[in-house]
């Protein structure tokens, strides 16, 4: 009977000497959601946007842009840079040529020729009219709002071209420009830019 005593009072105060160990001692327990994978670096990142489709020839322009297309390849054909003020005045608000406002645009274009008459111009005009061009929404209704850009390398990855687009690109800019283009990832040469209604808004270097 003296042993069962003496065991009823040793268990009583091995459970008082642990209850008496300090909490902090043994630690908070694991939140259930830090038991969980981790996401793998990287694992968040852009899924890259691929470029616009390219498209060649005419079929599929609307009617008023292939108007336009018609009338500067009429200035084009005739090698007189004078011609293509007929396009230029079809305008309401007139094309960005990246010249000052109010910038008579025969005077900047011959000014910006290498030939001193505009023809260079035209020469640079006549290829973009060849190139391949893509197809940029302006606002919601697509049907109506777009916009045509020539050529398709002013929105497109330079960095993705193949040897095929790359001999297109030797075609409108020399291979010096080129190759700077490609290092800087943006197409800097000449660009048109006609909308789905027929308005011209751009033919000029730069961004």
């Amino acid at each position: 009977m003296r042993r069962s005593v003496e065991t009823g009072w040793i268990l009583p105060l091995i459970l008082l000497a642990a209850l008496a160990v300090p909490m902090q001692d043994i630690g908070p327990a694991a939140p259930a959601w830090s038991q969980t994978a981790k996401p793998k670096p990287g694992a968040a990142k852009k899924q890259q946007v691929p470029p616009p489709q390219v498209r060649y020839g005419t079929e599929g322009l609307p009617r008023p842009v292939l108007d336009m297309r018609e009338a500067m390849l009429a200035a084009i054909e005739s090698g007189d840079i004078e011609e293509l003020r007929h396009a230029y005045d079809l305008n309401e608000s007139k094309p960005d040529l990246g010249a000052p406002p109010k910038t008579d645009p025969v005077a900047h274009w011959k000014r910006i020729s290498g030939d001193g008459q505009g023809r260079e111009v035209l020469a640079a005009l006549s290829l973009i009219l060849e190139a391949g061009y893509v197809v940029l929404p302006l606002g919601p209704d697509l049907e109506n709002n777009q916009l045509y850009v020539w050529p398709y390398f002013a929105e497109w990855p330079l960095s993705r071209l193949t040897a095929r687009q790359e001999v297109e690109l030797l075609r409108l800019a020399p291979p010096s420009a080129a190759r700077e283009m490609k290092e800087k990832g943006k197409y800097t040469h000449w660009r048109l830019v006609i909308g789905a209604d027929g308005s011209w808004h751009t033919l000029r270097k730069g961004d």
